[in-house]
C-alpha cells in the first residue's frame, strides 16, 4: 500500500520535507480554509496540490471534503450544498485529485474524552471514558431524556463525578468534546468560539425527528445526487466509519458495523460509492471481526486508517499500540496486501510522547507518534509483500 500521511497545510507545525525524509508517499490533506458548504476552486486545488508536488510528494487522497450539516439532517438548503459539494468534486477531479474521504455523522466528528490520557511510560494517548461522556451530556449539555441511554451503573459514575469536577475540569471536558478535535475536523466550532455549549446544542436541534432511518436516507440521497460527477471524473468517494461506532448525544449512527457498510453499498451500489477502511472505529465496536470485516469489503475499500483500540468491560476504550489490541492490523494489512494493493493507508492517531507535549500538534496527531506507527507498518508490510513474493 502506498504510505500517506495527514497533514494539516502550510500551518501545519510538521512540514513536508520532514515526512518525505521519513518514508511518506503521498499526502492526506484539504483545504482546510475554505468554510463548510464553500465550493473549491480548481485554482485553490492546483495551487495546493503543485505545492504538495513541489516537495516530491503527491496529494493522494481529500480528507476531507466536509458534507454540511443541512445535508445530513435534509435541510432546506440541502439542494444548493449538494450542488456546491459536486461542484468542488469537478474541481479535484480536473486537477486529478481523485479519492476523497468524507463522513456521515451528524454534528459530532470523532469523540473522546480525555486527549492526554497517561500511560506508565510517560506517553499519552486519545481515550472515550463513559462516565465521563455522561457527565457531559447531563450535566453540562443538559441534554433532555439522556439519562435513559445509560445503565444504573454509569449513572452512579456520573453522580461521584458531578461530586469532584471542578469548573477547570468541566472546561477541560468541553474541550476535549467539542472543541479541540472538532476545530480542525469539521469546522462546526473553533477554538475562540463564545459559548460553544450554545453552540453545539443548537446544532444538536437541527436533528430533532432524525432518526436512523431517516439519516440513512439523507445519505442516499446524497450519495446519488454525486454519483454522476464521480463516474464522469473517477471519484472515489470512501465514507469513514463512525468513531466511536454506536449512537451519541442521542444522534443515530449509520456506519458503524457490517450490516451498516453492507446497506450504504448496496443502497448505492456504484463503484465509486466506497469505504474508508479505519481498523480503529471498527475495532471500538466489541461486535465488529475487523480482520473479517476487511476481507468482505476489500474490493470497495478506497482507502485506509491503520489504527488499534483497547476497549474495556465498561464500554471505555484507548488507543492501542499499533500492533496490538482489537485492531489486528498485520491480519489486516495482509487482506489489503493481497486483495487491494495498491490503496493509499495511513498511520493515524499517534501517542503524544514525552519529547512533543510542548510542540502543540493537533490531538492524536503529534509527529514521534505517527513515525513509530509508520515504521512499525512499513515493516508488517514489508514482510507480507515478501511472503506473497515467494508464493508467485
Amino acid at each position: 500500500m502506498e504510505k500517506a500521511w495527514r497533514w494539516f497545510g502550510k500551518k501545519d507545525k510538521i512540514q513536508l520535507n520532514m515526512l518525505r525524509q521519513i518514508g511518506v508517499e503521498g499526502i492526506v490533506s484539504a483545504l482546510h480554509d475554505v468554510p463548510n458548504g464553500e465550493i473549491w476552486s480548481l485554482e485553490a486545488i492546483n495551487e495546493y496540490k503543485n505545492y504538495i508536488e513541489s516537495h516530491g510528494l503527491r496529494w493522494s487522497v481529500v480528507e476531507s471534503l466536509p458534507v454540511s450539516e443541512a445535508i445530513k439532517y435534509g435541510g432546506e438548503n440541502r439542494d444548493q450544498l449538494i450542488e456546491n459539494y459536486i461542484k468542488s468534486l469537478e474541481n479535484l477531479g480536473k486537477a486529478g485529485v481523485t479519492t476523497v474521504c468524507y463522513n456521515f455523522m451528524p454534528v459530532l466528528d470523532w469523540a473522546r474524552t480525555d486527549l492526554f490520557h497517561p500511560w506508565e511510560d510517560g506517553s499519552s494517548s486519545l481515550f472515550f471514558d463513559k462516565a465521563k461522556f455522561a457527565y457531559f451530556e447531563i450535566h453540562i449539555l443538559q441534554r433532555e431524556g439522556a439519562e435513559k441511554d445509560y445503565t444504573s451503573e454509569i449513572l452512579s459514575k456520573v453522580e461521584a463525578l458531578n461530586e469532584t469536577m471542578t469548573e477547570s475540569d468541566k472546561n477541560d471536558l468541553i474541550d476535549s468534546i467539542i472543541v479541540k478535535t472538532q476545530g480542525f475536523v469539521n469546522g462546526n466550532i473553533k477554538e475562540g468560539d463564545q459559548n460553544p455549549v450554545a453552540i453545539f446544542r443548537s446544532l444538536l436541534a437541527l436533528y430533532d425527528g432524525i432518526d436512523k432511518n431517516k439519516l440513512r436516507e439523507n445519505m442516499k440521497y446524497f450519495l446519488k445526487k454525486i454519483m454522476p460527477v464521480c463516474e464522469e471524473w473517477n471519484i472515489q468517494m470512501c465514507v469513514h466509519p463512525d468513531d466511536p461506532p454506536f449512537a451519541l448525544l442521542g444522534l443515530p449512527r449509520i456506519v458503524t458495523n457490517e450490516e451498516d457498510i453492507d446497506w450504504i453499498l448496496q443502497a448505492v451500489d456504484n463503484s465509486h460509492n466506497g469505504l474508508t477502511f479505519c481498523t480503529g472505529s471498527l475495532s471500538a465496536n466489541l461486535d465488529n471481526d475487523v480482520p473479517k470485516l476487511a476481507q468482505k469489503f476489500a474490493s470497495r475499500t478506497k482507502f485506509v486508517h491503520l489504527r488499534s483500540t483497547e476497549v474495556f468491560d465498561n464500554g471505555d476504550f484507548i488507543e492501542a499500540d499499533h500492533l496490538k489490541g482489537r485492531g489486528k492490523l498485520i491480519d489486516v494489512i495482509r487482506v489489503f496486501e493481497t486483495e487491494n494493493p495498491t490503496l493509499p493507508m495511513r498511520p493515524d492517531h499517534g501517542r503524544l510522547l514525552s519529547d512533543e507535549v510542548d510542540k502543540g500538534y493537533n490531538p492524536g496527531y503529534s509527529f514521534l507518534g505517527r513515525m513509530l506507527a509508520l515504521g512499525q507498518l512499513d515493516g508488517v508490510m514489508a514482510t507480507i509483500q515478501n511472503e506473497l513474493s515467494k508464493n508467485l
